[in-house]
């Protein structure tokens, strides 16, 4: 008989915080399911009920990330001015200037390998950078008509230009964190943002 719909919905949440556990100690490289099956003391043909193959969980592994990101975010439409403020924010919101989500984008580059040898994860990837570009096209867009960035600024290469930066600067806090701390980070990106206030 199967589980009842309860006890799946708590084992798939055991499931989950047993991948996310092998994310944060090993990254995707250490993804199995032998090692989410240990983690969790169980079988891995428990696990196969779940994810039938390795891309599965790996896929199931990238939402959980997804979704951790997302409960983290502070909504867009708070009570908040838009504008120049906002897309500072977000932008902040990428960098490691915290133990968690220093984890987190430890995870999330760790995923590139993985995802960039699948057709399938990389058509995904690629859509959530393309949602991430399109949330920050919006503010720069806010920021440009209220005078904040010039007129003849583009949001969409903005947004592109601003996601490269913050990418680049999270690969290079990961792997020295000595030498770009949150307050180097922070500044580093202000400095970016005042470059883009500059031209015209």
């Amino acid at each position: 008989m199967p589980p009842a719909r309860g006890d799946h919905e708590a084992r798939r949440r055991d499931v989950s915080e047993a991948v996310w556990g092998v994310l944060a100690d090993s990254g995707f490289g250490g993804l199995t399911l032998r090692a989410v099956a240990a983690r969790m003391g169980a079988s891995t043909g428990l696990l196969t009920h779940y994810f039938p193959s390795k891309q599965a969980l790996v896929a199931h592994a990238l939402e959980i990330l997804d979704q951790r990101r997302e409960r983290s975010r502070i909504p867009d439409d708070a009570d908040r001015p838009p504008g120049l403020a906002e897309l500072r924010r977000v932008l902040l919101e990428i960098l490691p200037l915290t133990p968690d989500s220093a984890a987190e984008n430890r995870v999330w580059v760790s995923s590139w390998d993985v995802s960039l040898a699948d057709p399938d994860l990389a058509l995904a990837q690629a859509e959530r950078y393309r949602r991430s570009r399109a949330r920050l096209r919006d503010h720069a867009a806010v920021a440009r008509a209220a005078g904040e960035l010039p007129r003849s600024a583009d949001p969409e290469l903005l947004a592109a230009a601003a996601m490269a930066f913050v990418h680049g600067l999270v690969v290079q806090a990961l792997f020295d964190p000595a030498a770009f701390p949150p307050e180097r980070q922070t500044a580093l990106l202000d400095d970016f943002l005042g470059s883009l206030r500059a031209r015209g």
